[in-house]
């Protein structure tokens, strides 16, 4: 139980730190999330995307 009234002491007490820790918690979530689907799209469609048939279709002149 300590830690737990160790993070409200430190994190939830004032309404201007809990508002800090949600935006950070957010962004953080948002960009977690954001890398993780990008990296199930590649994987899904490994061969069909652009960047990996782009080789096949132009040409250097």
């Amino acid at each position: 139980m300590g830690l737990m009234k160790q993070a409200y002491n430190s994190l939830f007490r004032r309404s201007s730190t809990f508002l800090f820790t949600i935006v950070v918690g957010a962004v953080l979530f948002e960009r977690a999330f954001d890398e993780g689907l990008d990296r199930v799209w590649e994987k899904r469609n490994e061969g069909k995307l652009w960047k990996h048939v782009k080789a096949k279709y132009v040409t250097e002149e």
